[in-house]
């Protein structure tokens, strides 16, 4: 009975906590997948100049490949959440830092869910913006995980993540360098945010997953 426990007590340990952590991995890509079919359906669609929410709007030729993708994507994302802020506490994190990044990525998810059933131009799909929030859960997730041994690359990256989101937030909000982003290239400068607001979380997801995965096989061979 002893050996074949083993391979399904590596299956069973932390299993909710690694399920959710897939979805945080699916979100993202789901995400992209969509902006890139929704695109490629448009002939004629500048990425330039236009903005993503346009390939959700009336103008565009088949709106529900967006919003669908957007409307799952935003739901993982919460999901996703309560994955990450449980595996941290698996990991040994602090509840209050596991707590943030739960808000956070409920908040992400709320808003991208928001607006998707009010696509663009509606004043409403502009709940998009609570998404924004998300930009503080790599700190929270820095802080939860700053005492567990073999996370240094992690925290690492996360804290890269977190530059570069501040750096892109300061020049999309002309902050600074006001003719940086302008009328012929702000659908670049959008896409760049878009792809590190929400392609970090597929990586932390999946580095987070495979410790999980390493502490289930650690204790089932303990």
């Amino acid at each position: 009975l002893g050996p074949a426990s083993e391979p399904e007590a590596d299956m069973t340990r932390f299993r909710r906590r690694r399920f959710l952590l897939w979805i945080g991995i699916a979100s993202p890509i789901l995400a992209y997948v969509s902006v890139g079919v929704a695109a490629l359906t448009w002939p004629g669609f500048d990425h330039a100049t236009q903005y993503i929410s346009e390939l959700g709007g009336e103008a565009a030729p088949h709106p529900a490949i967006f919003n669908v993708g957007v409307l799952v994507s935003g739901a993982g994302a919460g999901v996703a959440g309560i994955g990450f802020a449980l595996s941290v506490l698996a990991l040994g994190g602090a509840r209050i830092s596991a707590a943030i990044i739960a808000l956070c990525f409920g908040l992400a998810g709320v808003g991208l869910v928001l607006s998707s059933l009010y696509p663009w131009p509606d004043p409403r799909h502009l709940a998009i913006n609570l998404g924004l929030g998300i930009q503080i859960a790599p700190l929270a997730m820095v802080w939860a995980l700053r005492r567990i041994e073999g996370m240094g690359r992690l925290r690492i990256f996360l804290l890269a993540v977190f530059v570069v989101m501040a750096i892109l937030t300061v020049l999309t909000k002309h902050l600074i360098f006001k003719g940086l982003v302008n009328d012929d290239n702000v659908g670049w400068w959008e896409r760049a945010f878009a792809i590190v607001l929400v392609g970090w979380t597929g990586i932390a997801a999946y580095a987070l997953e495979r410790r999980l995965l390493i502490m289930a096989k650690a204790e089932s061979e303990a």
